[in-house]
């Protein structure tokens, strides 16, 4: 596969679809068991709050890749993405209420790069907090 979208049909200020994302305690669970990561603050509330957390919160790396999937929808191509790297800035709190939480993402095209690469600076949110800072993507285009 190769991206969809052609270099020279993206500017600089160009924005990507936003999409949001909802995450439940059985996400979580879910995620756990194709990670191996088990870790109770990510399923047991009583852990979690007595470790200083508000509640059980998302896997980083979840919520890492929920945010990619605005550029890899975008660019038709996961493997468009030659780099991609985040800062954790506030947990996704994930509370046991039949509805769980969102991560709402956005993301523009930050600057165009040689070799028909474009930078791609992605906002990720959930509950009203920014959730992941520094959160860029370099994507090779068509």
């Amino acid at each position: 596969m190769t991206a969809k979208i052609a270099y020279d049909d993206v500017e600089v200020g160009t924005e990507l679809p936003a999409q949001s994302f909802p995450v439940t305690r059985a996400t979580l669970v879910q995620y756990a068991g194709a990670s191996g990561d088990f870790n109770p603050i990510h399923w047991n509330e009583k852990f979690a709050v007595e470790v200083g957390l508000p509640d059980v919160i998302a896997h980083g790396m979840f919520t890492m890749a929920e945010a990619i999937r605005v550029v890899t929808d975008w660019a038709g191509d996961p493997a468009a993405v030659v780099e991609y790297g985040v800062r954790f800035t506030k947990p996704v709190v994930v509370p046991n209420d039949g509805t769980g939480a969102l991560i709402e993402v956005s993301a523009k095209v930050a600057a165009k790069l040689d070799d028909q690469q474009v930078r791609v600076d992605i906002t990720a949110m959930s509950a009203g907090q920014k959730v992941l800072g520094m959160s860029r993507a370099v994507v090779r285009l068509a």
